[in-house]
């Protein structure tokens, strides 16, 4: 098994991201079971949400990620409630959870704050398809529904830099996507999984095995 990683200056930290093709296919609880299963890992937990556009609302109107200068905004979470995602995070075990909060189309301008609370981090785990174009992960990893028939631009954009794939085993009664392909990872690992589990031993494995042949000396 793994070691656990060493707080010593010499070990690099591990950027996790988990994508997903649409809302509500799994990608906070993946996130959630993840700092769950490997707490050692002392997690720093993103979650990136962009609004606007019908974005981030399932009836186009306003939605409550909105800031009030409609640009950006990023705030640590406190609350174990369990009642928000991010709270989940913390719930889980996170050392620190972040919520991020863009209009579409503005992720570049936190980017740069972002990338301070990276640096503030042992090890993080980010809950985005987008921050993708901005930071280079150690590990990515898309979950995706068959059930679901929405499949976002961005998931579509960034597919073939999953390293595996969470996939919702499918069920009889489910409809299948229409003009999607999977044949982009057809290479990588794919998971599958049964919820309410979100996170099977198999996937957490892959993690740890994943992250910590990443964690090396700085040059």
């Amino acid at each position: 098994m793994a070691r656990a990683p060493s707080r010593a200056k010499s070990i690099t930290m591990a950027i996790v991201v988990i994508g997903g093709h649409s809302r509500s296919v799994g990608k906070t609880s993946v996130v959630a079971g993840l700092i769950a299963a490997l707490p050692e890992y002392r997690w720093t937990a993103l979650k990136i949400t962009q609004y606007g556009h019908g974005v981030c609302s399932l009836n186009g109107e306003s939605c409550h990620c909105a800031t009030d200068d409609h640009s950006w905004a990023i705030s640590e979470e406190k609350d174990r409630s369990g009642e928000s995602d991010t709270s989940r995070f913390l719930i889980a075990g996170a050392v620190r959870a972040l919520w991020v909060r863009t209009e579409q189309g503005r992720l570049a301008e936190a980017v740069p704050t972002i990338r301070l609370r990276l640096a503030e981090s042992e090890n993080a785990i980010l809950e985005s398809n987008s921050i993708l174009k901005f930071v280079r992960p150690d590990l990515y990893l898309t979950v995706l529904d068959r059930a679901t028939a929405d499949f976002k631009r961005s998931a579509q954009e960034f597919l073939d830099q999953a390293d595996a794939v969470i996939l919702h085993a499918p069920k009889e009664d489910r409809a299948a996507w229409t003009g999607i392909s999977l044949k982009p990872v057809a290479s990588r690992p794919i998971f599958h999984i049964h919820p309410p589990e979100y996170v099977t031993k198999e996937i957490a494995e892959f993690v740890r095995m994943k992250v910590s042949s990443d964690l090396k000396p700085k040059a």
